[in-house]
């Protein structure tokens, strides 16, 4: 279960909780944390459905790296309601060094873990994961 580069476990949790996600709905995006001592990767934040996107980027920590999935919900050209999932890997420029080598080399992993991933977006600042961003990258 370990990955040989990072040495890093993904909690089950994480697997059900996007599958919940993904299928059901029940919430709106997922934050996860790696557990450094415990060497696994695990959820720590949920986000009701009716939570926005500003909610969403307030949750992630500003000195601190984290992986997110984020249900983006939009309206095409043509009018029809679509959703994108992203998986986010927040690295900003302020973490710390060996967090930023931990979450880089741990990330491919855990991401083929979350089966139905469809939009990838790696964010050192707000900046580049803006919903500007999220829009032009979701069509």
């Amino acid at each position: 279960m370990a990955n040989a580069a990072s040495g890093m476990a993904v909690h089950d949790d994480c697997k059900l909780k996007f599958l919940e996600l993904k299928a059901k709905r029940t919430y709106r995006y997922i934050v996860f944390k790696i557990e450094e001592k415990q060497k696994q990767v695990v959820v720590e934040k949920l986000g009701e459905p009716s939570q926005s996107y500003d909610d969403f980027t307030s949750s992630l920590p500003a000195d601190e790296c984290r992986y997110a999935v984020y249900d983006f919900d939009f309206v095409t050209a043509e009018n029809c309601q679509k959703s994108r999932i992203f998986f986010i890997a927040w690295s900003p420029d302020t973490s710390r060094v060996r967090s930023k080598m931990i979450y880089a080399s741990s990330k491919d992993r855990f991401k083929r873990e979350l089966d139905g991933i469809q939009v990838e977006l790696q964010a050192t600042d707000p900046t580049e994961m803006g919903l500007d961003v999220i829009r032009s990258r979701a069509n």
